[in-house]
């Protein structure tokens, strides 16, 4: 059963699925906007395109001729899925799925207009004067985000009117793709944050992977852990809103679903059709599958009896502190001999401020504090230097 997948965005996240999926014999053709892009680095061939340009995407697609693309960055061309699987190929999770999860605007109306699943209160700007007339109604303190970006790009927030310049600039930057139009959303007040890595399967039932904590900073995750403690009510309460919405959207694959837990409930907050970055703890054996072979086997439709949690365990990111060609890496060796620990370095060609770079990897037996894990986790990493 060898099956052609060609994987739009060649990141780290990319780069392990490629692992999988090489791991039971499929062909990967990764695909991205840069040459050397981690993915590349695995997998069977590699093409260079901007995914913004539909005419290059189609040709890709041509020459290819996948069973399967599999989406792993927001900035592609996603209308032009539809046709592909007019063409009898499939699109993971499915054609809507990646072009309502690509842009907010599309999913958080799906989520709180069409399935009345409760979000934070929520308006749209496409200037900066509706910006400031947008703050005005949802109300200071809020979130502005563009509707097309990752990893945080673009994110602040804005705890007075003087930073409403500021931060339509900044999402206007940090947007991906052509859309300039700004998310803003009321804060919500929560205590903790989740990701329910959710998966869809052809024919099977969804499942859900223990939930995982995280934290951010600049929008972006810095650590993660799994699992998050979560009352039960408002872990049902939190599954009943990831099956609604990702059987809106269809297909099958891993979706990374995110959510505020807050002392009035479960808010729905976002959703990515992919593996998500803070579930990049399943590496560190949480699972029976990680994140990726759950992803890779529910779109090649090899059932799934269950999901089981093996062992706690927490990832913190290594970040790059300066620009540089040709990054290079210290205090590795003091971290690899150190017990029930693990790392990956992703192999970005070049680094820049914050930027990813690696990740580590801490985990202890089911019955350990996962607080220690992740404060163990956060040490290990400043072990680690990202050198220009």
């Amino acid at each position: 059963m060898n099956k052609k997948i060609v994987l739009l965005g060649s990141g780290e996240l990319g780069k392990e699925f490629v692992i999988a999926a090489q791991r039971i014999g499929q062909t990967v053709i990764a695909v991205d906007s840069y040459e050397n892009a981690p993915a590349m680095q695995v997998a069977d061939g590699f093409e260079v395109i901007n995914m913004l340009d539909g005419a290059e995407l189609d040709r890709i697609i041509a020459k290819h001729n996948p069973d399967f693309i599999v989406p792993e960055i927001e900035a592609i061309r996603t209308e032009r899925f539809y046709d592909y699987e007019k063409q009898g190929i499939t699109v993971v999770p499915s054609a809507k799925a990646a072009n309502f999860t690509m842009n907010r605007k599309a999913i958080r109306d799906l989520a709180a207009k069409d399935l009345g699943l409760r979000t934070a209160k929520y308006q749209y700007a496409t200037t900066a004067e509706e910006l400031k007339s947008s703050v005005a109604a949802v109300g200071i303190p809020c979130v502005v985000k563009p509707l097309m970006s990752s990893s945080g790009k673009g994110q602040s927030t804005i705890k007075s009117e003087e930073d409403i310049e500021k931060a339509w600039k900044y999402a206007v930057e940090g947007s991906r793709g052509d859309v300039v139009e700004v998310i803003v959303e009321a804060f919500v007040n929560f205590h903790s944050e989740i990701t329910l890595l959710t998966v869809t399967q052809n024919n099977n039932p969804t499942l859900f992977c223990a939930p995982i904590g995280h934290r951010q900073e600049r929008g972006d995750y810095q650590e993660s852990w799994q699992p998050a403690k979560v009352s039960d009510a408002d872990l049902a309460e939190a599954q009943d809103m990831a099956k609604k919405v990702t059987e809106a959207l269809g297909g099958a694959g891993l979706f990374g679903v995110e959510f505020f837990l807050t002392n009035e409930g479960v808010y729905f907050s976002e959703l990515s059709p992919r593996p998500h970055d803070t579930g990049m703890v399943t590496l560190a054996g949480t699972q029976n599958f990680n994140e990726f072979e759950l992803h890779l086997r529910a779109i090649l439709s090899l059932p799934i009896a269950e999901i089981t949690l093996e062992r706690n365990g927490a990832s913190a990111v290594i970040l790059a502190s300066e620009n540089s060609t040709n990054p290079t890496f210290s205090g590795i060796e003091d971290i690899a001999g150190l017990p029930k620990t693990d790392f990956r370095l992703f192999g970005k060609p070049t680094s820049r401020p914050y930027r990813r770079m690696g990740v580590v990897l801490n985990y202890d037996n089911l019955d350990s504090p996962i607080e220690e894990i992740v404060e163990r986790a956060k040490k290990i990493a400043t072990l680690v230097k990202v050198n220009s």
